[in-house]
């Protein structure tokens, strides 16, 4: 896709709206994410319900006594904390850090025990150099970022530390609709160690649109299990104890907090981790087109969506080098199904350039197969 691109939806809206089932190439990620300090989607919508991403926690002093007990509370007597829950959090808890700035902090997850690397958000760390890392055992550290990358909204940091516990990485891969999911984090900076949170994986490839199309996140996983400030840049984890995203942002609307909070998938956080810890910054894949979702009219009258039609090949397309034309319908990209714009911009986010993938597309009725290697998109 390339920098220029936007989907057309209007910014900002006082009242819901549904994201269309058009787009064009992905946006471009030339402005911050966040604003310094409390960093949110403000006035952004997403379906009935807005989306805030969390600010970088607060200071200590500004935490009460109310919500100090009645977080406390719902840790020890919560019901829905069983077994398993309890079984994962020994596992985990090790593995996930608050990450400081002066004013305000965040989370962050154990990568790599051996060369302490530690992955948050972009908007955790915004501008510093370093950061204050603590362990769950209170073991506080000097971290630096190694890197950030603000398209995915992911940062390293690496500290020099002895008995780090590093996180299993786990995958998408065969995850439905219902299967558990658990929240670990530091919200509110609130201090003696992580805080764990039970739900279920509410729904996947949604998303997560920011003041302007260039801040928007794609290919979220949505999920109930309960975040709160500063829990930015901590684990969501399966059943099994094994990361599955890293926690984002949070849905609100008019009323407050919705119960909807959005993860970073494993696989987008492994690809932009290594690339950072190699080289310093994270690469994206350019396929080189502009599109929107193809519709087709079904016999009940309903319209069903069934692909991407290529409405533009832009400069140094490298769809457009290797016989992709306007008018041809993306349907498959390494054989995983496109039917929507977002949804092909979704599976891009998860190669780097220079990776070859096959192309599935639909030419007037007859399908065809394009291998291609994807470009390098411009920052």
């Amino acid at each position: 896709m390339h920098e220029t691109d936007q989907l057309p939806i209007d910014w900002p809206q006082p009242e819901p709206t549904l994201v269309p089932e058009s787009g064009a190439a992905e946006p471009d990620a030339s402005r911050p994410w966040f604003i310094p300090v409390v960093a949110g989607f403000l006035g952004a919508t997403f379906a009935v319900a807005g989306v805030l991403a969390f600010d970088l926690g607060r200071t200590q002093n500004t935490i009460t006594d109310r919500v100090t007990e009645r977080v406390i509370t719902e840790l020890v007597s919560s019901q829905n904390v069983g077994s398993r829950a309890a079984a994962v959090a020994l596992v985990v808890v090790p593995s996930v850090v608050t990450v400081e700035l002066p004013n305000a902090s965040g989370s962050g997850v154990i990568l790599d025990s051996e060369n302490g690397y530690i992955v948050t958000n972009e908007h955790v760390v915004t501008d510093a150099a370093t950061v204050s890392i603590t362990l769950s055992d209170g073991r506080k550290y000097e971290g630096e970022v190694l890197g950030t990358d603000m398209l995915t909204d992911l940062a390293v940091v690496q500290i020099d530390g002895d008995g780090l516990t590093a996180i299993e990485l786990g995958s998408t891969a065969g995850l439905i609709v219902g299967d558990s999911a658990i929240a670990v984090g530091n919200p509110l900076g609130l201090r003696g160690g992580p805080t764990v949170t039970v739900g279920v994986l509410s729904a996947f490839d949604r998303q997560v649109r920011g003041d302007t199309p260039s801040e928007d996140l794609f290919g979220m996983i949505q999920t109930d299990a309960p975040f709160n400030r500063g829990s930015s840049g901590g684990a969501l984890v399966d059943n099994q104890g094994r990361l599955i995203g890293i926690t984002t942002a949070l849905g609100v609307s008019d009323l407050g907090a919705e119960g909807l909070g959005f993860a970073i998938p494993v696989e987008v956080v492994s690809r932009v981790a290594d690339e950072i810890i190699a080289t310093g910054s994270s690469g994206h894949a350019f396929l080189g087109i502009e599109g929107t979702t193809e519709l087709v009219d079904l016999s009940d009258g309903a319209q069903a969506p069934v692909g991407v039609i290529v409405s533009q090949l832009l400069d140094g397309s490298s769809a457009g080098a290797n016989g992709i034309r306007t008018g041809d319908v993306i349907t498959t990209l390494d054989d995983q199904p496109v039917t929507t714009m977002e949804g092909l911009i979704s599976i891009l986010r998860r190669f780097s350039p220079d990776d070859q993938v096959t192309v599935g597309v639909n030419r007037n009725g007859e399908t065809l197969t394009v291998v291609l290697r994807l470009g390098a998109r411009e920052s």
